[in-house]
C-alpha cells in the first residue's frame, strides 16, 4: 500500500493518477475526446472540456476558431470574457456591445466587441436564447451574504473570483477584467427598467461563436446574480473548439447592422496592417 509521507510514496502515488478520467476535465488532446457531437470534427478540435458546476477554464484561441458552449443539464451559466491575445489590453466592452448595435439581448449575427470598436467574436447560433448582457457575474461578498461563501475553492464560488484565477494564469490582474456576459441563463428588462429573471431553455442547448481576432477566453460556470433560487445552482458546462474560417464580407454576421458592419470594418484594417489578414 503506497503512503504520501515519503517523497518516493508521494512520487508513486501522482504517478499512480496518470489515465484517471473525471467528468469535469479536458481531453489532451482535444481530438481524443470520445463521441463528439454532430458538427464537430475530432481532425480539428483544438479544446474539449467539461466544466464542473462552479468551476472555470480558459484558453488562447486563433482567430476563425469555431467555439461551442452547451448547457449539459440545464443549469449552466457560462459568464465570458475576451481579450485579444496579441494586444490584452484590448478586451471585451459589453456595454458598447450593447448601445453600438442598439440590442441589449444576445443572439445568432450579435458581435461581441471590444474597447477598441472592433469585433473579437461573433455568435454564429444560438438554439438557446436565454442569455445576459445587463447584470455581469457574482461577487464574493455577494456571494457571502446569499450562500454564505463565495472563494473560489468553497461550495459556492464567485464568478469574479475564478475569473481572477483564470485571468492570473493569462498574465492578468483584477484590474484588468471588465464586467462579462453570461450565456444560458436569461434576464429580461421590463417597461419600468426592472430586471427579470428568466432563467434556462432546457438541457441541450448550444451557442456557437467565432473569433475574429486571437482571443485569450476566460470562462466561469457560476449561479447568476440574479438567480432567485436559494441554493447555488449551476451545473455541468460543455466546451468545444475547433479551427475554422473567420467571417468574410459576404457573411450575414458582418452586414447585420451599420454598426456591425463598421466594427467589421474596423477589424479588418487592424489585422490588415499587422499582416494577419
Amino acid at each position: 500500500m503506497s503512503t504520501t509521507s515519503t517523497t518516493y510514496g508521494a512520487r508513486d502515488h501522482a504517478r499512480a493518477q496518470a489515465g484517471t478520467v473525471t467528468e469535469a476535465m479536458p481531453a489532451i488532446p482535444a481530438s481524443t475526446w470520445p463521441d463528439p457531437p454532430s458538427g464537430i470534427d475530432p481532425a480539428k478540435l483544438v479544446w474539449a472540456e467539461t466544466v464542473a458546476g462552479g468551476g472555470y477554464t480558459h484558453k488562447v484561441l486563433a482567430r476563425g476558431t469555431e467555439l461551442r458552449l452547451t448547457d449539459v443539464e440545464g443549469d449552466a451559466c457560462a459568464h465570458l470574457l475576451l481579450f485579444n491575445a496579441d494586444q490584452p489590453w484590448e478586451r471585451l466592452n459589453v456595454a458598447d456591445t450593447v448601445k453600438v448595435q442598439w440590442n441589449a439581448y444576445l443572439g445568432e449575427a450579435i458581435a461581441l466587441l471590444s474597447d477598441q470598436a472592433r469585433v473579437l467574436a461573433t455568435v454564429v447560433t444560438d438554439e438557446s436564447g436565454k442569455h445576459d448582457t445587463l447584470c455581469g457575474t457574482s461577487t464574493v461578498d455577494g456571494n457571502v451574504e446569499r450562500y454564505g461563501d463565495g472563494s473560489p475553492q468553497g461550495d459556492s464560488p464567485s464568478g469574479n473570483a475564478l475569473f481572477t484565477l483564470a485571468a492570473a494564469k493569462n498574465g492578468l490582474t483584477p484590474r484588468d477584467l471588465p464586467p462579462s456576459l453570461s450565456f444560458f441563463q436569461g434576464v429580461h428588462v421590463e417597461t419600468d427598467g426592472g430586471l427579470t429573471f428568466t432563467g434556462s431553455a432546457g438541457p441541450g442547448k448550444s451557442v456557437v461563436l467565432r473569433t475574429e481576432l486571437p482571443v485569450v477566453v476566460l470562462i466561469a460556470n457560476v449561479a447568476h446574480p440574479l438567480d432567485p433560487r436559494p441554493d447555488y445552482t449551476v451545473t455541468p458546462l460543455r466546451v468545444f473548439a475547433q479551427r475554422s474560417t473567420p467571417s468574410t464580407p459576404d457573411s450575414p454576421e458582418w452586414t447585420a447592422s451599420p454598426e456591425a458592419q463598421r466594427a467589421f470594418e474596423n477589424t479588418a484594417d487592424y489585422l490588415t496592417a499587422r499582416g494577419i489578414a
